[in-house]
């Protein structure tokens, strides 16, 4: 039994002085609170320790942030090299220049960037660069889609009013008859539509893009006059070395990235096309630790990295190998497990499990194994996962199951 007392003292005293201990995705609530540790202390590579010395295979990466493994030595090299010379300045360093020169190099449709800290802080800058362009009102996006922390698109309740989303519109993610309609009744008021490359909702299986989706959205926007907004925060760089757009053969007018950009240092980046240079322009953008020359650097790193080494096309590889052994390793125990959405990410779903109980169970079992598998929400695979580790966890995952059987 792995002990988790530093972690339950940490938390309590974190309790006193932080709303709810830890918030947000990170709160206890949101995973496996009596089986996951509430606070980590190190990371090398696919594994993580938490503040009792527990080691873990991690295949949550940092909730997606962390794409070329912790503490990646190329990355750290260059992060290091910067610190030496500093962060954050009165103006920006020569760095904003560089990784935005890569970003519109290796983004085909992308004439331009801009950098933040997080993804919210751009998805919202997007459509308000699209409203600017258009001068229309009115955003639509997918029911159930999550866009950041904004009034606006945030899956919570709490302090939001009426008027927060008055100029939000939402259809059924594949729902094209719906998506039709709303531009029937409403094209002359469509701002943007801000969509995720597929549908990655909380608490149920990923859902791919149908064969026509995107070619037929991207023909309504055309159409209207609408923008199309790419969030590629979450899918970015694990899909395709050039964006997720690329993987599904459509482009977007302005995408938005973020997670895997800096492989665990934070910063987020918003490119658009041409036509829309003048609107960024005038949209108000600024923030006193978003020309962060050290977390600059990680993401030109990481990037380059990504492109020269195809990184998206291994971990494809790599999750596509996990994912099938996964759920042939369910089957031999009767289970129908299904590794939903792209391999590099996948979201597990076991066939009939709707009270999520099922799924909450192996997590909990795997925990116990050492394996950081998240019920809840889809998990990430590094490149830093090798065969070593897969197989490892694979045998693992199979010492659950056999818990779970019994």
């Amino acid at each position: 039994m792995r002990s988790h007392n530093t972690s339950e003292i940490l938390f309590k005293r974190a309790s006193r002085v932080i709303p709810g201990g830890t918030y947000g995705h990170i709160a206890p609530a949101s995973g496996l609170p009596r089986h996951f540790a509430h606070f980590c202390s190190t990371g090398h590579g696919a594994f993580f320790h938490d503040v009792d010395g527990n080691e873990w295979i991690d295949f949550m990466c940092a909730y997606g942030a962390v794409l070329h493994g912790y503490q990646n030595p190329r990355i750290e090299a260059a992060v290091e090299k910067q610190r030496k010379l500093g962060s954050i300045f009165n103006h920006p360093n020569e760095v904003v220049v560089e990784l935005a020169e890569k970003l519109t190099q290796v983004v085909d449709f992308a004439s331009w960037s801009v950098f933040a800290k997080n993804g919210s802080d751009l998805t919202t800058w997007a459509i308000r660069v699209a409203r600017e362009q258009t001068k229309r009102p009115l955003v639509v996006k997918a029911l159930g889609a999550y866009h950041g922390v904004d009034a606006w698109c945030d899956p919570g309740l709490g302090g939001r009013i009426d008027s927060d989303r008055s100029d939000v519109v939402e259809f059924e993610w594949n729902n094209l008859n719906q998506l039709e309609d709303i531009f029937k009744q409403k094209k002359n008021d469509i701002a943007a539509v801000i969509l995720t490359p597929y549908h990655h909702a909380a608490f149920a299986p990923s859902e791919m893009p149908t064969e026509d989706f995107w070619s037929q959205v991207r023909g309504l926007c055309t159409e209207n006059g609408s923008l199309l907004i790419l969030d590629d925060v979450r899918a970015g760089w694990r899909l395709h070395a050039g964006g997720s757009h690329r993987f599904f053969n459509f482009t977007p007018d302005i995408s938005v990235f973020s997670k895997a950009l800096g492989n665990g240092y934070a910063i987020s980046a918003c490119v658009g096309i041409e036509a829309v240079k003048s609107a960024a322009s005038e949209v108000f953008l600024t923030g006193s630790c978003w020309n962060d020359a050290v977390a600059m650097q990680a993401a030109l790193s990481s990037l380059t990295m990504c492109v020269e080494g195809n990184v998206p096309q291994s971990v494809m590889t790599k999750g596509q190998f996990f994912s099938e052994r996964l759920e042939q390793l369910a089957k031999g125990f009767n289970y129908s497990l299904k590794m939903t959405g792209p391999p590099s990410m996948p979201y597990p779903w076991f066939e009939g499990d709707e009270n999520l109980f099922l799924i909450q169970k192996f997590c909990q079992l795997a925990s116990k194994q050492g394996l950081y598998f998240h019920p809840h929400h889809n998990w990430f695979i590094s490149d830093a996962h090798d065969q070593e580790s897969l197989k490892k966890s694979l045998e693992l995952a199979g010492r659950a199951f056999e818990e779970l059987d019994s």
